[in-house]
């Protein structure tokens, strides 16, 4: 039984899951409203989790048989290793999602009901079926899905949109292709070897490394525009830390992208979000 609970876990990417509500909370820390109630604060989690999790399981049931041919995901996740059925994780997937959904719709508002629905059928079906196996920006475009948490998070406490949530959503966004196509570069031969276009197969390192410099500097500028809404002097300080760190990182990597420069930036720009996201709620709560 608890395998199985493990392996139905592992269906919903929970370090990805993570970072889902990490950035969620934060944004709901920073809006305020749900401070004085926690159990909505939690439910508005739990929501944010479920349907960032069936989105993953559904990515995870449509590549199956992908993933059994990489040696990253072959020997990580429950269906290419036979500890799921694809029937299992199909249900599983459509179980927590529907839940999550209704969660939202009910408990809180439809507004937030629908961008939860609208986030698992852009990144279960549009990004993994054809955005992913089409174009070497998939990346880009998917990262979508991934940046919507302070965006479903802040609507489900207000109900309106802000520009605040926007913000936190764009961070998210312009993290994401350098975090990964930092680790496609060093899994290359798994996408090679399955037929995804990502950009280190499509255009080269040298194109890939370039668009990780430019990301970071995207990315470094959309952080201090966070400093419009009333953020202060340790956000400030941090980001710039932070952000100076990370473009140095990109910047040394394209003149020199060994496999450790490479794991280097991939693990760094790990900690950067958390620590750029875990400093934003602080001032939220100070």
């Amino acid at each position: 039984m608890n395998l199985h609970l493990r392996d139905y876990l592992n269906l919903t990417k929970p370090s990805i899951m993570l970072l889902v509500v990490v950035t969620g909370a934060t944004s709901l820390i920073v809006e305020g409203s749900l401070l004085s109630d926690p159990f909505r604060f939690f439910l508005v989690l739990l929501g944010l989790y479920l349907t960032g999790g069936c989105a993953n399981a559904l990515n995870q049931y449509f590549e199956r048989d992908v993933d059994a041919q990489m040696s990253r995901t072959s020997k990580r996740r429950p269906l290419p290793q036979g500890k799921l059925t694809p029937y299992q994780a199909l249900t599983f997937s459509i179980l927590i999602g529907t839940a999550g959904t209704l969660l939202f719709g009910f408990y809180f508002n439809w507004l937030t009901a629908g961008l939860a629905l609208s986030t698992i059928i852009f990144y279960g079906f549009f990004y993994t079926l054809w955005l992913k196996p089409n174009t070497d920006q998939n990346i880009v475009i998917g990262g979508v899905a991934g940046a919507m948490a302070p965006v479903g998070a802040w609507t489900a406490a207000t109900g309106s949109f802000s520009i605040t949530p926007w913000i936190l959503f764009a961070i998210i966004f312009f993290w994401t292709p350098p975090h990964f196509w930092s680790l496609a570069m060093f899994c290359k031969d798994d996408y090679v070897k399955v037929g995804y276009p990502m950009l280190p197969v499509a255009q080269g390192d040298a194109a890939t490394l370039n668009q990780i410099f430019y990301y970071s500097l995207m990315l470094f500028a959309i952080t201090m525009s966070l400093l419009t809404v009333e953020f202060g002097f340790l956000y400030l300080a941090v980001s710039l830390i932070l952000g100076g760190l990370f473009v140095k990182k990109a910047f040394d990597v394209r003149n020199d992208s060994s496999p450790q420069r490479l794991r280097g930036l991939f693990g760094y720009s790990i900690v950067y979000l958390f620590a750029l996201f875990i400093t934003i709620a602080v001032e939220g709560i100070i």
